[in-house]
């Protein structure tokens, strides 16, 4: 996850206010020390910090908890919702119209690859997009841009050295395009040049929004050149990328507070489907451990399928075999890396690289099945020793790693059938499953 220290850190620090037998002034400070510490370590701006650790302490010390909360809750909420303030208040919505779209940031922020992933989004939501390439300055960066149009299917345009030239030409050629979006020139934004030219490339693009895309190893510089930014074009929302390689990141989504303007998006990973919209509430609730279910439903619809759907009621029905077995962790993929999937799941925590370890277990046992029959895969009963043998030859593994493939599928399908019926019909479970278009 990203921030995993920080969200490490809110956790403990949480996890020793619900165990006090009571909340008073000490243990008030103990926590707001914890919490500075653990925001300090994360780059976010110090007096962001104590702005955000005076309104924390004057709220749990000084307000009334609401009817049906115990003094304990009160800290918890205030805490949670003074998070949400600080990470962003407002959930990142974009408007799904015709528009175009400038991106501005640093040298070396992820604007190019943003621009993509945006382009993504929106035909995810139905709209046409195009991508400018209007970066001049860094060598092959127009070429970027249209390979990158070429990955993802979407008309392209970068030529000239001229940016705002090549803006209009763009908005001529695009006049069919819903949603146009234009990539540019990455320098600092004290750049008497790049702020020269900026300024000619809204004048001929005439921006319905204006993204700031900001790494989030910035660092403490991301206060200044944000400002600036903002002086420059006016931000109207804020990209941050690189929030999967990262310890840091609170210098970058405290950033929003400086421009004010709202983060909209936020880059998880290298892929152009690694890109989410940022929702603080859900953010504040996986970087505290509380999970979020919610973003884990919208990733199920997402990679729904008929597939899917059959294997995932064989299971609740009994009828569970391999084949259902190799369609789940076909869809687990297409989720993401599993240590995302697990950490949207309230109150699962897992020991430091077990994700890691069970992700690569389950690319072996996906190498496996690869080298089984259809006829194994749907009765896996079949399958005795010579065939196990067999199976490790084809697929490059020991015996012992297909063998604890089919423990793990007799352990699975078991648990399953011990749940099965009535108890599998009702709960968070079920909520899940029906997602899937499955009837409980």
């Amino acid at each position: 996850m990203v921030l995993d220290k920080l969200g490490a850190a809110l956790s403990e620090a949480l996890r020793k206010v619900t165990g006090k037998g009571f909340v008073d002034k000490s243990v008030v400070d103990e926590f707001i020390r914890d919490l500075q510490r653990a925001l300090l370590q994360a780059d976010v701006d110090v007096k962001l910090v104590f702005d955000l650790s005076s309104r924390i302490r004057e709220k749990v010390l000084n307000e009334k908890p609401s009817v049906g909360l115990t003094a304990k809750e009160h800290m918890v909420k205030t805490v949670y919702d003074e998070l949400v303030n600080f990470l962003g208040r407002e959930t990142g919505s974009v408007e799904l119209k015709r528009q175009k779209i400038l991106l501005v940031g640093l040298y070396g922020s992820g604007k190019s690859t943003s621009a993509a992933k945006l382009a993504r989004f929106f035909t995810k939501k139905g709209l046409k997009p195009a991508l400018v390439g209007c970066d001049t300055f860094r060598p092959a960066a127009q070429e970027q841009v249209l390979q990158l149009g070429r990955q993802i299917g979407v008309p392209s345009y970068a030529q000239g050295d001229d940016p705002a030239k090549t803006a209009a030409e763009a908005i001529k050629k695009f006049s069919d395009r819903e949603v146009i979006i234009f990539d540019s020139a990455g320098r600092n934004a004290l750049d008497a040049e790049l702020a020269e030219e900026l300024k000619n490339l809204r004048d001929a693009i005439k921006p319905d929004e204006v993204f700031l895309v900001i790494p989030a190893d910035i660092g403490q510089v991301a206060g200044k050149q944000s400002e600036e930014f903002a002086k420059l074009v006016g931000i109207t929302g804020v990209i941050v990328t690189k929030m999967d390689g990262t310890a840091k990141g609170g210098a970058a989504l405290s950033s929003c507070s400086i421009v004010n303007a709202p983060i909209k998006f936020i880059g998880v990973g290298e892929k152009v489907d690694e890109f989410e919209q940022y929702d603080p509430k859900r953010f504040v609730s996986r970087l505290i451990g509380y999970g979020d279910l919610q973003s884990l439903i919208e990733k199920a619809e997402e990679i729904k399928s008929p597939e899917l759907t059959k294997s995932a009621e064989n299971m609740m029905s009994g009828k569970y075999s391999l084949q259902d077995f190799y369609e789940q962790i076909e869809s687990i993929k297409k989720m993401g890396p599993l240590k995302q999937v697990m950490q949207m799941i309230p109150g699962l925590k897992l020991p430091d690289g077990m994700a890691d370890v069970q992700e690569k277990q389950m690319v072996k046992w996906k190498t496996a099945m690869d080298s089984m029959t259809a006829k194994e895969k749907l009765s896996p009963e079949l399958i005795e020793a010579s065939r196990i043998k067999r199976i490790a030859k084809g697929s490059g593994l020991k015996e012992d790693e297909v063998k604890e493939l089919m423990k793990h599928y007799d352990r699975t399908k078991k648990m399953m059938k011990i749940l099965g019926g009535k108890n599998l019909k009702r709960g968070g479970f079920a909520q899940l499953a029906r997602q899937f278009g499955m009837r409980m």
